[in-house]
């Protein structure tokens, strides 16, 4: 079944409990927790593409100019990102070790940034090393850029941190449980999902205040920006991929994607959202463009597939395995 509508369901409007007090509208259960992907099984089917040896498990990938960084946390502990070249995916990785988990990376400029919540950090890592370092209390977990600021999102702090220079000039704080992911969409706007609210947030880093906000499903998890200004949400618990346009803030599309979706990217070259299937091992491609999602490819994977990067300039798709399977490229 497909579904494709236009909603807009403003967060900030409260109402009152039998006892007369305010109640969150938002939050259906007293203690929320935040969606986390579904447990793989084993894999049957020989994953697609060219598998990678990895020692460890792999916590998030990003692609730069034709490099891919992958997060490792090793059975010991240890956690570094490894290095390669895409044209060379066979030669030896080079890598660099880092001080905790790192919960996301991002490309930023010639670099790759990496967010460390347990260490409250934001570093800056090349193929030489570690280039530069931010220390920035509450937990960081994604950066996005903005106007020649970068924004951070804060997970224990509720808040999404401005910084110019490497250094923070403000906090923007609201109606935040948990300040997951923050993006910046093609048409310049900035937002954050919140996991635990399963919502996105408009930031607005002229105010320092969260605006509006919408519900995303039941249990969002990881978000992406199309081309056409709009934010791509993966509901992991209902199972569907969600598309928010921006300026206002409103939900334009709701798509059934069963399997456990989970891990999101996005091919500007083809228009495709790249989503993973946990449940199933799989990763599936949508075409974006037209008025509704269009599956266009899908591929067995590595078991566990946490997470998906692509290559903007090849569409090369890398899958990373977050049960010690390694990493699959997959050139479709």
């Amino acid at each position: 079944m497909k579904a494709s509508f236009a909603a807009a369901v403003l967060l900030l409007v409260t109402a009152c409990s039998d006892d007369g007090a305010p109640r969150d509208e938002l939050q259906l259960v007293e203690n929320p927790t935040a969606a986390s992907p579904a447990s793989s099984p084993e894999q049957e089917d020989t994953p697609d593409g060219r598998l990678l040896d990895v020692d460890g498990d792999v916590t998030c990938v990003a692609v730069n100019q034709g490099t891919l960084a992958a997060a490792v946390t090793g059975d010991d502990g240890d956690t570094e990102v490894l290095f390669y070249r895409l044209a060379q995916p066979t030669k030896a990785p080079k890598r660099v070790d880092v001080d905790g988990p790192v919960e996301r990376l991002t490309v930023s400029d010639d670099q790759f940034a990496a967010t460390v919540p347990s260490e409250n950090t934001v570093l800056y890592l090349t193929l030489g090393g570690v280039v530069g370092k931010t220390s920035i209390g509450g937990a960081p977990t994604s950066i996005a850029e903005l106007d020649g600021t970068t924004l951070v999102g804060l997970r224990k702090a509720k808040a999404v941190a401005v910084l110019e220079h490497e250094q923070q000039t403000s906090r923007t704080s609201g109606e935040l449980a948990s300040a997951d992911q923050v993006l910046v969409s093609s048409g310049g706007a900035a937002v954050v999902l919140d996991r635990l609210r399963s919502a996105l947030f408009e930031v607005q880093t002229g105010e320092a205040d969260i605006g509006l906000g919408l519900r995303a499903g039941q249990g969002a998890t990881n978000a992406v920006t199309d081309a056409y200004n709009r934010v791509l949400v993966v509901d992991t618990r209902e199972e569907y991929l969600l598309a928010f346009s921006l300026d206002p803030l409103v939900l334009r599309q709701r798509y059934p994607v069963p399997g456990g979706p989970y891990g999101i990217a996005y091919d500007p070259k083809q228009d495709l959202a790249w989503v993973t299937l946990t449940a199933r091992n799989e990763v599936v491609a949508f075409d974006v463009a037209g008025g509704e999602p269009e599956e266009a490819a899908r591929f067995s994977t590595v078991r566990q597939p946490n997470a998906v990067t692509t290559d903007p300039t090849t569409g090369t798709v890398v899958v990373a395995s977050g049960d010690g399977e390694g990493i699959q490229v997959i050139e479709p």
